[in-house]
């Protein structure tokens, strides 16, 4: 899972945001301190043996998008971009591009198939005791197991 973990916030550096704002911050595991904008993986479930002799595995990830909140406005403005199902900033697009061309296997290999599947829990979230805006992604990976 380490390997799928990285490999999923390497596609997620891949979003454009808008002109005169810092990089996404992408990281494959939850971070000591965060700086936002930062997306990264965090909760996953493993259902295993999906199909017989250890086939495939389908694994449900979560991944937390953390932005800051000098001003309330531009923070959702900038979430609602990168939450967005398209677009140049949209983390769905830049996640899913790793899925591969037709019969390539997802994330260079480390998976059959990854879909990003909803975003949820658009709220204030407190991290190492600072506040951001933020939500997560939830995004679904097949592969052997």
């Amino acid at each position: 899972m380490s390997a799928v973990r990285a490999a999923v916030a390497d596609a997620a550096r891949a979003v454009a945001l808008p002109d005169g704002l810092p990089k996404l911050t992408c990281t494959g595991y939850v971070p000591d301190a965060v700086t936002a904008p930062c997306f990264f993986t965090a909760d996953y479930t493993v259902d295993f043996d999906k199909a017989m002799g250890r086939a495939l595995d389908e694994v449900e990830l979560t991944c937390q998008l953390l932005i800051g909140i000098a001003d309330d406005r531009a923070s959702q403005r900038l979430l609602d971009a990168l939450l967005a199902g398209s677009g140049p900033a949209s983390l769905k697009a830049a996640v899913e591009a790793a899925r591969g061309a037709p019969g390539e296997f997802a994330l260079g290999g480390l998976a059959h198939d990854l879909h990003v599947t909803r975003v949820q829990g658009y709220r204030w979230y407190e991290h190492q005791g600072t506040q951001y805006l933020g939500a997560q992604l939830t995004i679904k990976i097949i592969g052997e197991g």
